[in-house]
């Protein structure tokens, strides 16, 4: 088993020893062990079981991890925290096909709401009628006819909204959107009942419970005006501990947000100090397309300054660059096939080039990490271009730009990535082979040649390119071994598709080490190492001795975030 290694004195007390584990430790000086000590929130010692449980006394807690794996701590590096949290006493209609279900699940859910401004609803299918049969308001207004409601797409780049929402949104004649948002209009001039992103149906998010705080950070980067009231701040304190909560039970112990404000980050702060931020996060300063320059460089570096802990920080700028393919709105190198393309329609531009090569060059040359979500092919062209054009006016650094999700690339700039050090975050989830989506949803929107480019994980991985996973809950949901089943034991779809299966090892590493080291961290978290961060896994299997169709049988039994446990299962 080799030696342990120790960064406190031996003779030091542990606080946690977990024992009788096969341990994943991602240090190559020690692959594998038995157990590890914990003391005031750090690991200080690792190895053999009998070594390690001599640290102990009769103060230390000591968990026997029944053969189960021991891993670092999950990292989603890819969340939206504050909307997941609220979405988790929402009404998903995950699953609901068709209007007599979609009536038999909200009728109920609205009855038991009563108070409720809107009845909102989420992980509504593109499909739910059918292919080819978009939601209408007059679909919607046979379930609720006299009382608002909305329901979003599980990507939440779409609304859909019955007339009374409309109505109370201020929508239902149309209105001045932002660009790459738009209120889809009906033959007879009034809005169909879909609204295609956050600067068409941020009205409608409004009207919801937190009154769209939720997605501020998304929709629009700033804080709520007017200001949150101690009530509010307390319910949305609440609802983003239940949230963190749900995190824990996965066995997460860090979450990379990928909305921000300084709202949010306030909120956050609060619940650290009243010892409730039970998982680590890191926090974006959100760049819009319809902002000045100038807000970056004014707010940004301030924002960064005042959130700089262990457990709550701000380092990295997130921009938009499309939208998704599934409304039309990712951004591609020719118009989409069928109706979608009607038109021409190549997607939507959430920033003009020009500008967002700007923003792309300021956020580098003061010194942040960027983010960009980048799904179709010419989107992610343009942030690759971006990236380079921050190279050449700043000078090469280790700045582990991202891409988020690049769902479809030109083959010809799956080799640019690892040449620019651009990193790829990708959720397997999210993919039609992933098990979570209709397998037959995304192929039907691109042309045959534009498939050995997408969700291509594994090309992407032979180039040299780093690669790391999440989950960009609550689009899908955030357990983490589902999420690992797509990645090592995805769907076949026929020969169009090439075999993109990833390896167990290399995915738990880009859930843990990778997700750590994209955040530069790397030499605080990640590993199970002596003196590194006490935030650890157990899981209630072995998962290397598991099926990879199987992997989803492993759950987190415990999760340890900061030398505390953050969940246990009982």
């Amino acid at each position: 088993m080799g030696a342990a290694f120790f960064f406190y004195e031996a003779h030091m007390t542990a606080d946690i020893i977990i024992y009788n584990g096969h341990l994943i430790t991602f240090d190559p000086d020690l692959p594998q062990a038995q157990a590890l000590a914990i003391s005031n929130g750090r690991i200080t010692a690792i190895g053999d079981d009998a070594m390690v449980k001599g640290l102990g006394n009769d103060d230390t807690r000591m968990i026997d991890a029944k053969g189960g794996t021991v891993l670092p701590g999950f990292i989603d590096s890819h969340v939206h925290l504050f909307g997941g949290s609220v979405e988790l006493s929402q009404l998903s209609l995950y699953g609901v096909n068709g209007l007599d279900e979609m009536k038999q699940a909200i009728v109920p859910y609205a009855d038991a709401n009563p108070d409720d401004a809107l009845v909102f609803c989420v992980m509504a299918d593109y499909g739910i009628l059918g292919t080819g049969h978009t939601l209408t308001r007059h679909d919607l207004d046979t379930i609720l006819p006299d009382r608002p409601l909305a329901m979003f797409a599980p990507d939440h780049h779409t609304v859909w909204a019955n007339t009374a929402a409309l109505k109370a949104a201020g929508l239902l004649q149309g209105g001045t959107v932002d660009a790459g948002s738009q209120i889809v209009m009906a033959d007879d001039g009034l809005a169909s009942g879909e609204l295609l992103e956050p600067g068409a149906y941020g009205p409608i998010l409004a009207m919801t419970r937190h009154a769209g705080r939720e997605m501020m950070g998304l929709t629009t980067g700033k804080d709520p005006v007017p200001p949150a009231t101690k009530d509010q701040r307390e319910m949305d304190k609440d609802v983003i501990e239940a949230g963190l909560k749900h995190c824990a039970e996965q066995g997460i112990t860090s979450l990379h947000l990928m909305d921000g404000n300084t709202y949010q980050l306030e909120l956050l702060s609060e619940l650290e100090t009243e010892g409730r931020l039970l998982c680590r996060c890191e926090v974006p300063f959100h760049m819009k397309g319809t902002d000045p320059l100038d807000r970056m460089t004014r707010d940004a570096p301030e924002m960064r300054a005042r959130f700089q802990g262990d457990k709550l920080r701000c380092n990295r700028v997130k921009m938009f660059i499309d939208g998704v393919i599934e409304s039309g709105t990712a951004l591609m190198l020719r118009p989409y096939p069928g109706d979608l393309g009607a038109d021409g329609n190549t997607g939507d531009e959430v920033f003009t080039q020009e500008h967002f090569v700007a923003c792309a060059v300021e956020a580098d040359r003061l010194g942040f990490q960027i983010a960009v979500h980048a799904i179709g092919d010419a989107g992610v062209r343009r942030t690759i271009d971006a990236y380079e054009a921050a190279q050449k006016a700043n000078g090469a650094r280790d700045s582990r730009h991202r891409i988020e999700h690049l769902e479809v690339m030109h083959t010809d700039d799956i080799p640019r990535l690892a040449g620019l050090g651009i990193v790829a975050s990708i959720q397997p989830g999210h993919a039609p082979r992933g098990h979570i989506f209709p397998p037959s949803g995304v192929g039907q929107y691109l042309h045959d040649d534009q498939i050995a480019g997408a969700y291509a994980w594994q090309d992407i991985r032979d180039t040299g390119a780093a690669v790391i996973f999440s989950t960009d809950w609550p689009v899908i949901p955030i357990s983490v071994m589902d999420n690992i089943k797509a990645a090592i034991a995805p769907m076949d779809l026929g020969p169009k598709w090439r075999n993109q299966t990833q390896s167990l090892t290399d995915t738990l590493a880009s859930y843990t080490r990778d997700n750590a080291w994209v955040e530069f961290n790397e030499d605080r978290k990640g590993k199970l190492k002596a003196g590194m961060m006490a935030d650890v896994a157990i899981l209630s299997h072995d998962v290397t001795t598991l099926d990879p169709a199987d992997i989803t049988q492993a759950r987190a039994v415990m999760t340890v975030c900061d030398g505390q446990v953050t969940f246990y299962a009982q």
